[in-house]
Parts: C-alpha cells; structure tokens; sequence
C-alpha cells in the first residue's frame, strides 16, 4: 500500500497568458516557484519524516518537485517521461480563447495531431506504476508516502480512472501546485482527497 500524492507543477509564462503548453517545455517563472515552495510547505505537515519525490521529465514539473524534494529534505526527484503533459499536437502555443474558436470545448475538441486521450491515461497509469513500484523497491521492507509532480490534463485523467469518471466535474480546473491524494494498493488507485471534490 502506498500513499500518492500528485501534485501539478507551478506556473509558467504560459499559464499566466492562458497558453496551451502540452508537452512543449516551458519553464516555471518566479510565481510557480512561490506556489513550488508553499506546496512543499504544505505537503512538510502531512508527508511524515520520509518520503520520496518524483515527477514528469519536462523542467516545470521537474523544477517543481526539485523545490519540495529540497524542502522536504528527501532525494534528489527521479524523472518519468511517461508522466509528460498531453501533447496537444497543434494546439501547442495557443491562447485558450482561440482553442474554443477552432476546436470547441475541451471535453469534446478534436485537435489535429493530438495525443488521445485513452492513450494518455495509459501513459499515465504506466508511468505511476513505475514510480510506485521503484519507490517500494528503494524503501522496502517499509512503504513511504510518493509524491509526483506531473500536468494538469494527465493529473485530470488519473482522477477520472481513479473515480470512474465521477471527477473532476466539467469546468472545475485543477490549479497550479495543486495537491491530489490518492492510496494504491497494488495497481488500484483510490482518490482520497482532492481540490476537485468539492463541489459547491
């Protein structure tokens, strides 16, 4: 059994400016490093004394959990290319309000190029099966909590796999350095705790 906490990277410039990211990489900007540090400050109170970061290879999440790995005294993040944003294909680079104008909504749009989602979430799962198992194979015989930095979109598709679509409700955005708790219990992933369950 293992605690999984994932936790979407800080700002960038893009997302200040409303800008499609996916799996171009951007940067964190000072903003992002500030919710980075208050995350860290958050997750120091419930993590326990142990605990092992990991997160995306792209450099904003990969700076994120940098930032909270140091916080919180652990080692040095491992990094996961299966943990990469979505790739949006083309719409890569483009402000929200013209991705409604071409494409639609983002439940429904079909953008040229774009990763599909079903083989996002099994990115995804693969990805967080890995993570779990190095972390109990660099703790064992113990468990100590995991904590992931990774994207808004593929964070979003763990949580509907984990709630059988229930979550997170249309509209509801998952904000930067938000935090999302989940237990795994051999691969089964049970949310526990989330910003997207609130409801009203």
């Amino acid at each position: 059994m293992t605690i999984l906490t994932l936790v979407r990277h800080g700002e960038t410039d893009w997302n200040r400016e409303r800008r499609i990211q996916g799996s171009t990489d951007i940067p964190l900007n000072d903003t992002g490093r500030e919710q980075a540090r208050a995350v860290a400050a958050s997750l120091r109170e419930t993590a326990g004394r142990e605990v092992v970061v990991a997160s995306s290879d792209l450099s904003r999440a990969a700076e994120t959990a940098r930032i909270i790995a140091d916080s919180l005294g652990t080692a040095a993040p491992r990094t996961y290319p299966e943990l990469r944003e979505r790739n949006y294909g083309d719409a890569e680079g483009v402000g929200v309000e013209e991705f409604h104008a071409r494409w639609g909504e983002w439940a429904v749009a079909d953008v040229p190029n774009a990763e599909p989602w079903p083989a996002v979430r099994e990115r995804a799962l693969r990805g967080l099966n890995r993570a779990v198992r190095d972390a109990r194979v660099g703790t064992a015989p113990g468990s100590v909590p995991l904590i992931v930095v990774a994207h808004g979109a593929l964070i979003r598709e763990v949580i509907r796999h984990a709630t059988a679509g229930e979550f997170p409700l249309q509209g509801v955005r998952l904000d930067n350095g938000s935090a999302h708790t989940f237990l795994v219990e051999r691969e089964r992933l049970r949310l526990i705790d989330s910003p997207t369950l609130v409801t009203g």
